[in-house]
């Protein structure tokens, strides 16, 4: 059995401790979980309760205590005002865990919610920061063995995601690399598709957005999505995703960025082309081809807001 270090015991003795317990689990961060469902139940708080305390929704919470999603410094944060009587064991343990996690346990939202820049790619559909609540129900729908309620739990935290980082305070200068591909493939009904390219051509309006699609071309980065926050890296693949942060993996990957994006539309081309695929979708068309979606460019794009 693992002792939860506190306040009290040395700065040593307390690494130590962080160690074993990490140790002991397949996942590092599991332990991390379990204190904050002992601490919860504790009190006797549901998990909405928890949720009201801390304000972060109920399921997020049930992920992190189920080990599903690794902690964050504001979790941390949010942990220690509601449990006062540990005296900062939650954040000091993260702090702590930052030595000797792997960076495929860290949490990747971390990365994007302090990030100045982020670029981001999504071969075949539309990213999860630039999805409609339709679509990504879908999306989320189709994976194999989900139930209603894993939907759900993920539908509610991408779009909580999406107001964190595109609709925070002092948002991220963000590029997106939209692939042509994702324009046409059908997703629930044209209604939707319709919805998604005006989605599209909202979050391209907004001042810190940069929006390009790139052509149904062949190209190295069509295996996984990438997105490149600042000095960090996220990979996504089949299974899942993966954190890099040393330098020479990043410095790789910001270089296929940088061709992905030598390779796009420039954004006024590419937001006239989302129009005109808005315009071939609201006419019902189930399965456009590139032939179905050549109607005349629109004579005035939105404009970028100033």
């Amino acid at each position: 059995m693992i002792n939860v270090p506190s306040a009290r015991t040395p700065r040593n003795a307390r690494a130590k401790i962080f160690v074993m317990a990490a140790k002991t689990d397949k996942n590092p961060l599991t332990h991390f979980g379990r204190q904050v469902r002992k601490d919860r139940l504790a009190r006797g708080w549901s998990l909405d309760e928890m949720a009201a305390r801390t304000g972060l929704a109920a399921p997020y919470w049930s992920q992190i205590e189920n080990g599903k999603r690794p902690p964050t410094e504001r979790v941390a944060l949010a942990c220690d005002a509601a449990f006062p009587e540990r005296r900062g064991w939650y954040l000091e343990y993260y702090e702590e865990s930052k030595s000797w996690t792997p960076a495929g346990f860290r949490s990747w939202g971390e990365y994007e919610d302090r990030a100045r820049d982020l670029r981001v790619w999504s071969p075949g559909v539309v990213d999860g920061l630039l999805q409609t609540e339709d679509y990504a129900r879908e999306m989320l729908r189709i994976h194999p063995g989900v139930t209603d309620e894993i939907v759900s739990t993920r539908l509610a935290n991408r779009m909580e995601r999406q107001k964190r980082i595109l609709h925070r305070e002092d948002p991220p200068n963000v590029w997106f690399v939209v692939d042509e591909v994702a324009l046409y493939r059908y997703v629930v009904s044209p209604e939707v598709m319709a919805e998604q390219m005006r989605h599209l051509g909202d979050v391209a309006s907004l001042p810190n957005v940069t929006m390009q699609v790139l052509p149904a071309v062949a190209h190295p980065a069509n295996a996984s999505e990438l997105i490149i926050a600042d000095s960090a890296a996220f990979v996504e693949h089949m299974v899942s995703g993966f954190v890099y942060t040393d330098d020479q993996t990043v410095s790789s990957l910001a270089r296929m960025m940088a061709t992905i994006l030598s390779e796009s539309n420039k954004a006024s081309d590419s937001l006239a082309m989302i129009e005109r695929m808005e315009a071939t979708w609201t006419r019902g068309v189930s399965r456009p081809t590139a032939a179905t979606a050549e109607l005349p460019a629109s004579k005035s794009p939105r404009r970028r807001r100033a």
